[in-house]
Protein backbone atom coordinates (compact mmCIF):
# COMPACT_ATOMS: atom_id res chain seq x y z
CA UNK A 1 0.00 0.00 0.00
CA UNK A 2 0.98 3.19 -0.86
CA UNK A 3 1.64 6.63 1.51
CA UNK A 4 -0.13 9.68 0.54
CA UNK A 5 1.86 12.44 1.76
CA UNK A 6 -0.46 15.46 1.37
CA UNK A 7 1.91 19.18 1.28
CA UNK A 8 -0.30 21.45 3.53
CA UNK A 9 0.84 24.93 4.77
CA UNK A 10 -1.27 28.38 5.91
CA UNK A 11 1.05 31.02 4.42
CA UNK A 12 -0.44 30.81 0.51
CA UNK A 13 0.32 33.80 -0.49
CA UNK A 14 -3.09 34.01 -3.24
CA UNK A 15 -5.49 32.84 -0.64
CA UNK A 16 -3.45 32.64 2.74
CA UNK A 17 -5.40 29.97 5.51
CA UNK A 18 -7.59 28.39 2.40
CA UNK A 19 -6.87 24.78 3.90
CA UNK A 20 -8.49 25.62 7.04
CA UNK A 21 -11.59 27.59 5.67
CA UNK A 22 -14.64 26.06 6.64
CA UNK A 23 -16.55 23.88 4.13
CA UNK A 24 -19.76 22.98 4.81
CA UNK A 25 -18.84 23.12 8.65
CA UNK A 26 -15.12 21.60 8.14
CA UNK A 27 -11.89 22.97 7.57
CA UNK A 28 -11.37 22.53 3.87
CA UNK A 29 -8.10 20.05 4.28
CA UNK A 30 -10.71 17.20 6.01
CA UNK A 31 -12.86 17.54 3.17
CA UNK A 32 -10.08 16.58 0.99
CA UNK A 33 -8.89 13.74 3.07
CA UNK A 34 -12.23 12.56 3.91
CA UNK A 35 -11.85 11.88 -0.13
CA UNK A 36 -8.71 10.51 0.12
CA UNK A 37 -9.28 8.02 2.79
CA UNK A 38 -11.65 6.27 -0.30
CA UNK A 39 -8.65 5.22 -2.10
CA UNK A 40 -7.77 1.70 -2.25
CA UNK A 41 -4.41 1.81 -2.95
CA UNK A 42 -3.32 4.27 0.24
CA UNK A 43 -2.45 2.56 3.21
CA UNK A 44 -1.42 6.14 5.03
CA UNK A 45 -2.03 9.42 5.07
CA UNK A 46 -0.07 11.98 6.45
CA UNK A 47 0.27 15.88 6.60
CA UNK A 48 3.66 17.75 6.07
CA UNK A 49 3.04 21.13 7.01
CA UNK A 50 6.26 23.20 8.23
CA UNK A 51 8.15 24.12 11.49
CA UNK A 52 7.28 27.84 10.91
CA UNK A 53 4.73 29.13 13.91
CA UNK A 54 2.35 30.32 11.35
CA UNK A 55 1.54 26.47 10.90
CA UNK A 56 0.89 25.71 14.30
CA UNK A 57 -2.98 26.26 14.00
CA UNK A 58 -3.32 23.71 10.57
CA UNK A 59 -0.76 21.38 13.16
CA UNK A 60 -3.29 21.50 16.28
CA UNK A 61 -6.59 21.25 14.05
CA UNK A 62 -4.82 18.12 12.22
CA UNK A 63 -4.30 16.58 15.81
CA UNK A 64 -7.37 16.95 17.29
CA UNK A 65 -8.60 14.91 14.08
CA UNK A 66 -6.39 12.63 15.11
CA UNK A 67 -4.30 12.84 11.94
CA UNK A 68 -0.77 11.75 11.42
CA UNK A 69 1.59 15.01 10.86
CA UNK A 70 5.06 15.86 10.38
CA UNK A 71 6.82 19.08 10.76
CA UNK A 72 9.53 20.29 8.48
CA UNK A 73 11.00 22.88 6.90
CA UNK A 74 9.08 25.72 4.92
CA UNK A 75 10.53 26.87 2.05
CA UNK A 76 12.44 23.63 1.13
CA UNK A 77 9.68 21.55 0.44
CA UNK A 78 11.63 18.75 -0.99
CA UNK A 79 13.80 18.58 2.36
CA UNK A 80 10.27 18.22 3.90
CA UNK A 81 9.12 15.47 1.75
CA UNK A 82 12.71 13.49 2.63
CA UNK A 83 12.98 14.33 6.22
CA UNK A 84 9.03 12.66 7.07
CA UNK A 85 10.02 9.31 4.45
CA UNK A 86 13.13 9.01 6.93
CA UNK A 87 10.67 10.13 9.90
CA UNK A 88 8.17 7.35 8.84
CA UNK A 89 11.07 4.87 7.72
CA UNK A 90 9.24 4.99 3.98
CA UNK A 91 10.44 2.21 1.45
CA UNK A 92 7.25 1.96 -0.53
CA UNK A 93 5.53 4.33 -2.81
CA UNK A 94 4.91 7.82 -2.40
CA UNK A 95 1.87 9.63 -3.47
CA UNK A 96 2.56 13.45 -3.47
CA UNK A 97 -0.77 15.34 -2.94
CA UNK A 98 -1.25 19.08 -2.33
CA UNK A 99 -3.72 20.39 0.50
CA UNK A 100 -5.95 22.70 -2.29
CA UNK A 101 -7.27 19.83 -4.12
CA UNK A 102 -10.90 19.34 -2.46
CA UNK A 103 -11.85 17.69 -5.18
CA UNK A 104 -9.49 15.04 -5.58
CA UNK A 105 -10.71 12.01 -7.30
CA UNK A 106 -10.13 8.83 -5.12
CA UNK A 107 -10.05 6.66 -8.75
CA UNK A 108 -7.50 8.75 -10.34
CA UNK A 109 -5.13 8.31 -7.49
CA UNK A 110 -5.84 4.59 -7.50
CA UNK A 111 -4.79 4.45 -11.11
CA UNK A 112 -1.66 6.17 -10.55
CA UNK A 113 -0.30 3.99 -7.75
CA UNK A 114 -1.42 0.95 -10.09
CA UNK A 115 0.58 2.85 -13.08
CA UNK A 116 3.61 3.14 -11.07
CA UNK A 117 3.53 -0.46 -9.89
CA UNK A 118 2.62 -2.74 -12.85
CA UNK A 119 4.77 -0.25 -15.40
CA UNK A 120 7.60 -0.16 -12.80
CA UNK A 121 8.11 3.65 -13.40
CA UNK A 122 9.86 5.57 -10.68
CA UNK A 123 7.89 8.10 -11.04
CA UNK A 124 4.00 8.25 -12.84
CA UNK A 125 1.88 11.58 -12.55
CA UNK A 126 -0.87 12.64 -14.66
CA UNK A 127 0.28 16.50 -15.18
CA UNK A 128 2.91 16.09 -17.37
CA UNK A 129 0.78 15.49 -20.34
CA UNK A 130 -2.74 17.30 -18.76
CA UNK A 131 -5.90 15.44 -19.61
CA UNK A 132 -7.37 15.90 -16.26
CA UNK A 133 -8.97 18.65 -14.61
CA UNK A 134 -6.62 20.91 -12.60
CA UNK A 135 -6.85 19.99 -8.73
CA UNK A 136 -6.84 16.10 -9.33
CA UNK A 137 -3.49 16.44 -9.51
CA UNK A 138 -1.21 13.36 -8.07
CA UNK A 139 2.13 12.36 -8.58
CA UNK A 140 3.16 8.74 -7.32
CA UNK A 141 7.00 7.97 -6.92
CA UNK A 142 9.33 5.36 -5.15
CA UNK A 143 11.16 6.54 -1.59
CA UNK A 144 14.55 5.61 -3.92
CA UNK A 145 13.13 7.82 -6.51
CA UNK A 146 12.63 10.90 -3.91
CA UNK A 147 15.75 10.23 -1.55
CA UNK A 148 17.60 10.89 -4.95
CA UNK A 149 15.62 13.65 -5.72
CA UNK A 150 16.46 15.47 -1.97
CA UNK A 151 20.62 14.32 -2.15
CA UNK A 152 20.86 15.78 -6.33
CA UNK A 153 18.67 18.61 -6.42
CA UNK A 154 20.18 22.00 -5.62
CA UNK A 155 18.18 24.86 -7.35
CA UNK A 156 15.73 26.65 -4.90
CA UNK A 157 12.64 25.76 -7.34
CA UNK A 158 13.76 22.01 -7.57
CA UNK A 159 13.67 22.26 -3.51
CA UNK A 160 10.31 24.23 -3.27
CA UNK A 161 8.62 22.29 -6.21
CA UNK A 162 9.67 18.83 -4.80
CA UNK A 163 9.48 17.27 -7.89
CA UNK A 164 10.66 18.99 -11.26
CA UNK A 165 13.87 16.95 -10.80
CA UNK A 166 12.58 14.03 -10.97
CA UNK A 167 10.85 14.29 -14.39
CA UNK A 168 13.60 16.64 -15.86
CA UNK A 169 15.81 14.03 -15.44
CA UNK A 170 15.00 12.18 -18.64
CA UNK A 171 15.89 8.83 -19.46
CA UNK A 172 18.08 8.00 -16.11
CA UNK A 173 14.65 7.86 -14.24
CA UNK A 174 11.90 5.69 -15.73
CA UNK A 175 8.43 7.85 -15.89
CA UNK A 176 5.11 6.81 -16.88
CA UNK A 177 1.82 9.01 -17.73
CA UNK A 178 -1.91 8.56 -16.84
CA UNK A 179 -3.55 10.03 -19.79
CA UNK A 180 -7.61 9.92 -19.25
CA UNK A 181 -10.38 10.27 -22.01
CA UNK A 182 -11.71 12.41 -22.74
CA UNK A 183 -9.65 15.20 -22.38
CA UNK A 184 -10.81 17.20 -19.31
CA UNK A 185 -7.82 19.74 -18.81
CA UNK A 186 -10.23 22.90 -19.71
CA UNK A 187 -11.53 22.19 -15.95
CA UNK A 188 -10.24 24.12 -13.13
CA UNK A 189 -10.92 22.68 -9.67
CA UNK A 190 -8.32 23.56 -7.75
CA UNK A 191 -7.96 26.38 -4.70
CA UNK A 192 -5.72 29.18 -5.71
CA UNK A 193 -8.14 31.95 -5.47
CA UNK A 194 -11.05 33.25 -3.72
CA UNK A 195 -13.59 32.12 -6.63
CA UNK A 196 -11.91 28.81 -6.74
CA UNK A 197 -13.18 28.24 -3.38
CA UNK A 198 -16.65 29.63 -4.15
CA UNK A 199 -16.55 27.16 -6.57
CA UNK A 200 -15.55 23.86 -4.45
CA UNK A 201 -18.65 25.95 -1.85
CA UNK A 202 -21.31 25.61 -4.67
CA UNK A 203 -20.33 21.96 -5.46
CA UNK A 204 -20.28 20.54 -2.21
CA UNK A 205 -23.57 22.23 -1.21
CA UNK A 206 -24.81 21.02 -4.37
CA UNK A 207 -23.98 17.48 -4.03
CA UNK A 208 -22.44 16.04 -0.72
CA UNK A 209 -25.69 16.42 1.55
CA UNK A 210 -26.77 13.54 -0.46
CA UNK A 211 -23.90 11.65 -1.67
CA UNK A 212 -20.83 12.68 0.21
CA UNK A 213 -18.67 10.35 -1.97
CA UNK A 214 -19.64 12.34 -4.97
CA UNK A 215 -17.92 11.63 -8.24
CA UNK A 216 -16.15 13.47 -10.86
CA UNK A 217 -18.48 12.28 -13.29
CA UNK A 218 -21.19 14.20 -10.39
CA UNK A 219 -19.61 17.71 -11.02
CA UNK A 220 -19.13 17.34 -14.23
CA UNK A 221 -23.18 17.43 -14.61
CA UNK A 222 -23.09 20.23 -12.61
CA UNK A 223 -24.93 23.58 -14.73
CA UNK A 224 -21.70 25.59 -13.48
CA UNK A 225 -19.12 23.33 -13.58
CA UNK A 226 -15.57 25.04 -13.79
CA UNK A 227 -13.22 25.82 -16.83
CA UNK A 228 -10.19 27.01 -16.60
CA UNK A 229 -11.03 29.78 -19.04
CA UNK A 230 -13.24 30.59 -15.66
CA UNK A 231 -10.04 31.64 -13.71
Amino acid sequence: MATAILQARMSSSRLPGKVLKPLLGQPMILRQIERLQRCRELGRIVVATSLDPSDDILAKTLAKAGLETFRGPLDDVLGRFVLAADHLQLEGDIVRLTADCPLADPGVIDACVALRREGGFDYASNGQVRTYPRGLDVEVFTAAALRRAGAEATSPYDREHVTPWLYRTGTTLRLGELVGSPDLSEFRWTVDLPADFEFVERVYAALYPSNPAFSSDDILALPFCRREADA
